[in-house]
Parts: C-alpha cells; sequence; structure tokens
C-alpha cells in the first residue's frame, strides 16, 4: 500500500520495512474534531466584542428589572402625598428619599421607578407589534410587487410625508372627540390609546427596509428551489424569506423601542400622552417639573436621566447587533 493510499483511507504513514498493524489517525488529526460555529453563535461571539454593546444590555438589564420590581425596592407609592410629613414639599435627594419629593410630597424615586414601567412597556409594546406588521406589508409588497406593491408603498410615503408630531397629536384627541376611535384605541390618554397611535406611524421604515430585501432575494436560487418543491406563497414568506431578514429586522426594532421612548416622553410632555393621574411616566413627570424647575431642579434631572440611559442603552445594542449580524463582519 502507497503513502498516498494510506492518507486516502485515513492510515497513518510507516517507514517501508516497519511491520506491526497501522493505526488509523485520531479524529483530531483529521480535522473532525472541531464542531463549526453555528451562525448564532458566531453572532453572540461578534457582539460579545462589542464593549458598549454589552455595558448597554447590562444597563438596559438593571433599569428594566428595577422598574419592574418596584415594590420591592421602594416602601412608598407613586401617588402617596406627604412622605415626609403634613407640609413637606421640594426638599432634595436624602437619605430616605433618593430623588427628592415633589411639590406635594410624593416620592420622586418611587415616580421614577413605575413611570419607567409604562414606558418602557410603551417602547417594546410599539417595537414589537410595528415590526411584525411592518415586516409583513414589505415582503408582501416586495415579493408580489406590481399593483399591490405599488398601492402598498404608496399608503406608506402617504405616512411618510405627514408631520410626525402634529398627527400623534391630532390623532391622540380623536379617543375623546369620536366614539368609534375610543372603541379601537381604548380611552383617551389611555396606555392602549398611545400604544396605538404610535404602532399606527411605526411601521413604515421597516417596511420599506424589508421590502428592499425581498426584491433582492425573491429571484435567488432557494426561493426557486421552495418553488419548484411545491411551497405555497405565505410559506416561502414566512419561511424562507422572512427568516433571511432577521438582521434587518432586529436591528430595527432595537431602534424603534428607543424611537417609541422617546416619543411617548414628547407626547406627555406636550400633555397629549398618558393621564399623569392614572399612571406616572418619565415624560409626564418632566412636565410636572416644568414650573418648579428653578427651586427643584432634581425633579427634572432624575426622569431625564433615565430617559437619556435607557435610549442611549437601547441604540448601543442595535449598534451591537447590527455589527454583530451582518454576514460581511467576519472577524469572531
Amino acid at each position: 500500500m502507497t503513502d498516498v493510499e494510506r492518507l486516502v483511507i485515513g492510515t497513518e504513514t510507516v517507514p517501508p520495512g516497519t511491520t506491526g498493524p497501522v493505526e488509523p489517525l485520531s479524529a483530531e488529526a483529521q480535522g473532525l474534531a472541531t464542531k463549526p460555529s453555528s451562525p448564532s453563535r458566531l453572532a453572540w461571539r461578534r457582539f460579545r466584542r462589542h464593549k458598549l454593546a454589552m455595558i448597554s444590555a447590562v444597563v438596559l438589564i438593571i433599569i428594566t428589572l428595577a422598574c419592574i420590581f418596584a415594590p420591592l425596592l421602594t416602601n412608598y407609592s407613586p401617588t402617596q402625598t406627604s412622605t415626609m410629613g403634613p407640609g413637606k414639599r421640594f426638599i432634595g435627594p436624602t437619605a430616605g428619599h433618593w430623588f427628592g419629593i415633589d411639590s406635594i410630597g410624593r416620592d420622586n424615586y418611587t415616580r421614577v421607578l413605575y413611570g419607567g414601567r409604562i414606558s418602557i412597556a410603551v417602547g417594546f409594546s410599539v417595537a414589537i407589534i410595528a415590526t411584525v406588521f411592518g415586516s409583513v406589508v414589505g415582503a408582501i409588497a416586495g415579493y408580489f410587487g406590481g399593483w399591490l406593491d405599488n398601492l402598498l408603498m404608496r399608503i406608506t410615503d402617504l405616512f411618510l410625508a405627514i408631520p410626525l408630531l402634529v398627527s400623534l397629536i391630532i390623532v391622540a384627541q380623536l379617543p375623546a372627540q369620536q366614539s368609534w376611535a375610543a372603541t379601537i384605541m381604548g380611552p383617551s390618554k389611555s396606555m392602549r390609546a398611545i400604544i396605538t397611535i404610535l404602532i399606527l406611524f411605526f411601521w413604515m421604515p421597516i417596511a420599506r427596509v424589508i421590502r428592499g430585501l425581498v426584491l433582492s432575494m425573491k429571484e435567488k436560487e432557494f426561493i426557486e428551489a421552495a418553488r419548484a418543491a411545491g411551497a405555497s406563497q405565505p410559506r416561502i414568506i414566512l419561511r424562507h424569506l422572512l427568516p433571511n431578514c432577521i438582521g434587518q429586522i432586529i436591528i430595527n426594532a432595537t431602534l424603534a423601542v428607543a424611537a417609541a421612548i422617546l416619543t411617548e416622553a414628547v407626547l406627555s410632555f406636550l400633555a397629549r400622552g398618558i393621564d399623569p393621574v392614572k399612571a406616572p411616566t418619565w415624560g409626564n413627570l418632566l412636565t410636572n417639573a416644568q414650573g418648579p424647575m428653578n427651586i427643584a431642579p432634581y425633579l427634572v434631572w432624575f426622569p431625564g436621566m433615565a430617559i437619556v440611559l435607557t435610549v442611549l442603552a437601547v441604540n448601543f445594542i442595535g449598534d451591537g447587533l447590527r455589527d454583530a449580524l451582518d454576514p460581511k463582519q467576519l472577524s469572531v
């Protein structure tokens, strides 16, 4: 047996004249012991190398958990007044009230935690629902093309052309004036109404992005193979096209979280958001702090810092996900 034959069948080469059994090459020697990394593992490895994204993920988790478990972190209610006794108001941060107290004696630390519950819930709800809806619309427009594509994209362009803030303020007043709007969107200035309004104006950017990706993928070989195998059009969209757009979908969803939190804060600041009597949010905490800002600036600092930290964390996580999920990023 020649040396080449021994290598082909996986045995070691021995010098001429050597007797005895020939041991087969080990799996390590043949390069079979190391399992190839999956795409998700490679993406996670790239994401871990993005230090700002990792730090931001930790910060966002801490803020979210603090808001969720607010009853365990404070002894007060967000609506409880005179927490330091009758007549006590506009007292700065102390050992018992870390963020100070407001004009009627409510603990600002408690209100920031409970306000974060609403603001973060609105951000994630809007991002998830708007991303799913926009992705489906974009995939349908890109895959079918023709008149359906023109119709959906012209509707998208119409929404994009309308000034966002003005439209939000006008639509936010509909539930109080029209019964059909209250039925669909919920009571005026409720959390459900704000989420519905924001979803209405947040699905367009992701729809355009996914449409462009689907247009570039629908004529590729794996889609042709799925058609030849008899896959239905909904199956091709849901099982082949959208999974291959998952990177862009996740990235846009993270950025939509930050945008929704900021937009809700702006609406609440303009007194068009969630009713502050029903639930505090970071936006209406800033609204309430406008008057006494000169004598109690801490009422602005802490909800403002909560918004800034949360939005920055989400944006940095989005940057890390963009780098991690980009197939052109070969360094791991």
